[in-house]
């Protein structure tokens, strides 16, 4: 049965609001950075000295990383150059589904008000036969998985 093993991490689909490109504008070869955790604060009681309590403060969430062959003509390119080249920014929202054999989610995130802060280039290198890979980075302020 599909449902008794832990899905695969090789079949998911990433999607930007608002941002109609290419095909190839929506495949990755990887995602990461897709993680929040909690930052506290300490709290000493007069009299307790054992512990201190520790109190949730606010959500963090990491930078996502999207990485994909280097594609030259490309509508998610353009959007960030002109963020990170010519200081114009535009958030938008993007939508990242891991799925299943029949291509239908398993899990979807909902990541909000996205902005690119970094593009890069993986190495040129002529003893080496493989694909350029550009990776680009997002900031944002949150996610939320829908299912």
């Amino acid at each position: 049965m599909a449902g008794d093993y832990p899905p695969v991490g090789f079949h998911f689909s990433v999607e930007f609001t608002g941002l109609e490109g290419g095909t190839s504008d929506s495949q990755f070869q990887a995602v990461s950075g897709l993680s929040v955790s909690m930052d506290t604060e300490e709290l000493a009681e007069g009299g307790e000295n054992r512990f201190k309590h520790r109190l949730p403060l606010k959500s963090k969430y990491t930078n996502l990383v999207l990485k994909r062959g280097l594609v030259v003509d490309s509508k998610l390119l353009d959007w960030c150059r002109d963020s990170l080249e010519n200081f114009e920014f535009e958030l938008r929202d993007l939508t990242i589904k891991l799925l299943n054999e029949e291509h239908e989610p398993l899990m979807t995130w909902n990541v909000v008000h996205a902005f690119p802060i970094k593009w890069s280039v993986d190495e040129f290198n002529a003893q080496e036969s493989k694909l350029v890979v550009e990776s680009i980075e997002l900031a944002y302020q949150y996610y939320k998985t829908l299912s």
